[in-house]
């Protein structure tokens, strides 16, 4: 687990734990040590009594603590465990932990019970809705997974801690444990300073140097973000000052945002501390947006939904800042959020604890978040987990891309790194997408060249379009993660168009573009009904008055014979095999002769209609009810039969033979 950013977290595991220790001399020995962060010397030292075969619920939680703290998850997870065992009333939060811990070793089945069981205690707290709201996370996950992308372990790592990296100039800025000097006890490593690397040409980078004296001191320094002008560099260090170490009461120093402008030789001078600093909460990991109007930022700071959050502040140009803003319940959990980045397009990155991941910190995003900050629109975040291979069942955090590079960093402490953190990097590959498909008859499904297919871009602006030939084919070169609609057209057919959103890899876009005929040519013998698109005229249970869904359909009838005065039609009417074959033809003809009635009776003559009840006569298919018959037909084969016909018996002169067969 990163050291920095434990500061935040470790406050509110102090609190969680306000327990007396177990009556045990051992323990009690080590309050202090567990107090002051050592977790190294007590986890020894607890895990020996347990070994011994002590039993309490607040050894179990200090030791599985310990662990969950360092991070060791399958340590945490057997503790967490042998606690659940006692069956004791328990911080719900323990559950949560629990659940994380067992994220940690991949046990995911595991981890959903726990989550389940702290959501039935917890179901308002943000971290089970977010679990709730997403019950299949996993294979959302995946679905998002790349397999395209290869992540690369930079050479400038070591065995220490190395994580936190932004661009600059021509090279990258970071974190790191490397400088030797006096240790910080939480992880036996020494304090954490900030510095550069420039790049080679061959894409290395040189051996990392201090990013300056002034800016650099004896204790955690990390973090760094610059101004668009180059003048303005926000960092975070802890709440040391002019050589003054500060303390809240309970004894624990604080992280802090502090501000230095780098003057014309080059060197950071003029530290300042951010006004809204203070002594009894942290505020740490600023990131700036493309203009540099806002920064973003993590803090426990009054307001705080949980253990940190993700906050806003104006930027103003004189590199001063305004009041600070919590972005609210969209981002931010009872969990962990913090190391907050926007890229150049608005979209908001950061790490969360709360929301539904493979474990330990995973990377977030939310698209567009900025623009909505900025432009004080609703904050209707949409968040969405980065996915593998970036996220992992352990901490991954520091995320950075480069939009115009597409070089991405990020950090993680997973297995195969160097130290306890490590900077990797990978690059975008590069996407070409192809949106191509065919334009065909829903109906008959034939194709249908001719057509005319746009492409437009999510506000509506026309990007392209062709018309398709005699293979109704289309295509489109689109740009990933981008909202697009394509709309196809033809005379006399109606227009049909759909909309989708192109993915962030290179895949196959295949679509159907379905249209049916707006005009089409009747003819004697033809049936109104499929020429209509009328679907079964439906009557009450053995009644045969007319409906008013039914009255709709029929209403297209009688549209089509005001039309055409010259038109006579025959009624139809169908029932399937079921009942006496004498009732349903009975049934029928009444159901005819009513829709014949409701026809004369809008104003057509009597000699344009006639009308006829056909019962089980006339099945479409092998739905019959005699023992020779299929008796297994399911409904929707037996409502096939259930129909009624409008056949266009004569128009224009010309009548229906139907003897004779017509020519498609």
């Amino acid at each position: 687990m990163k050291t920095i950013s434990k500061h935040i977290l470790l406050t509110f595991a102090i609190l969680i734990c306000g327990n007396a220790f177990a009556q045990i001399g051992k323990i009690q020995s080590v309050k202090d040590d567990y107090r002051d962060f050592a977790y190294v010397k007590t986890s020894e030292v607890l895990l020996e009594v347990a070994n011994n075969g002590y039993r309490s619920s607040d050894l179990f939680q200090k030791l599985a603590n310990s662990f969950y703290f360092q991070n060791k998850m399958e340590e945490a997870s057997k503790w967490y465990g042998e606690l659940m065992k006692l069956n004791e009333v328990i911080d719900p939060e323990y559950y949560f932990r629990y659940a994380l811990a067992l994220k940690g070793i991949k046990d995911y089945e595991g981890s959903d019970k726990w989550m389940e069981k702290f959501n039935s205690l917890k179901p308002n707290d943000l971290r089970s809705k977010a679990f709730i709201s997403k019950v299949d996370y996993k294979s959302a996950i995946e679905e998002m997974s790349r397999d395209d992308i290869e992540i690369i372990n930079l050479d400038i790592n070591t065995p220490l801690s190395d994580f936190g990296t932004t661009e600059y100039e021509n090279g990258i800025v970071f974190a790191s444990a490397r400088g030797g000097g006096r240790m910080y006890r939480w992880n036996e490593e020494p304090y954490l300073d900030i510095y550069l690397s420039e790049k080679k040409e061959d894409g290395t980078f040189e051996a990392p140097k201090s990013i300056g004296e002034n800016v650099n001191t004896k204790f955690h320094e990390s973090s760094a973000v610059f101004s668009p002008n180059g003048k303005y560099m926000f960092f975070t260090r802890n709440n040391y000052f002019k050589s003054r170490y500060k303390e809240d009461d309970s004894g624990i120093n604080r992280l802090q945002l502090y501000r230095a402008t780098l003057n014309d030789n080059g060197i950071w001078t003029d530290i300042h501390e951010i006004h809204f600093n203070s002594i009894d909460y942290s505020v740490a990991h600023p990131a700036l947006n493309l203009t540099g109007t806002k920064l973003y930022f993590a803090s426990d700071m009054p307001g705080t939904l949980g253990q940190s959050d993700i906050f806003v502040v104006d930027v103003n140009e004189d590199g001063t800042l305004g009041e600070p803003e919590n972005l609210g319940s969209a981002i931010n959990t009872e969990g962990q959020e913090s190391f907050p980045f926007v890229n150049t397009e608005g979209d908001l990155y950061f790490s969360s604890t709360g929301f539904p991941g493979l474990g330990g910190l995973d990377i977030f995003v939310s698209k567009g978040a900025d623009q909505k900050v900025v432009s004080g629109s609703s904050r209707n975040f949409l968040v969405e987990n980065v996915s593998e291979p970036i996220n992992s069942s352990w901490d991954d955090f520091g995320y950075f891309e480069n939009l115009v590079t597409k070089r991405v960093y990020f950090s993680s402490n997973r297995d195969g790194g160097k130290g306890s953190d490590d900077i990797y990097t990978f690059e975008f590959p590069e996407i070409k997408l192809l949106v191509e498909g065919i334009v065909k008859d829903v109906k008959t499904e034939e194709l249908i060249p001719g057509s005319t297919v746009v492409l437009f871009d999510e506000d509506g602006k026309e990007l392209n379009r062709v018309t398709v030939g005699e293979d109704a084919y289309f295509k489109f070169d689109v740009d990933p993660e981008k909202e697009y609609l394509i709309r196809v057209e033809k005379e006399k057919y109606t227009t049909d168009e759909q909309r989708f959103t192109t993915p962030n890899r290179n895949q196959e876009l295949i679509m159907e573009l379905l249209i049916e005929k707006d005009e089409q040519q009747i003819e004697p013998c033809d049936d109104l009904a499929k020429v209509l698109d009328i679907p079964i005229i439906y009557f009450d249970f053995d009644k045969s008055n007319i409906r008013y869904d039914a009255e709709i359909e029929i209403q297209k009838v009688l549209a089509v014979l005001n039309k055409y005065p010259t038109m006579h039609i025959d009624i139809r009417s169908h029932t399937d095999c079921r009942g006496t074959a004498v009732y349903n033809e009975k049934l029928s003809d009444r159901r005819a002769k009513s829709t014949r009635a409701y026809l004369i009776n809008k104003g057509i003559a009597e000699e344009r209609i006639t009308a006829k009840g056909y019962g089980e006569s006339r099945l479409i298919n092998e739905c019959g009810c005699e023992p020779t018959n299929n008796s297994d037909c399911s409904e929707a084969e037996h409502q096939l039969n259930r129909r009624s016909e409008f056949i266009i018996t004569s128009i224009n002169g010309k009548t229906c033979d139907e003897n004779v067969e017509k020519e498609d």
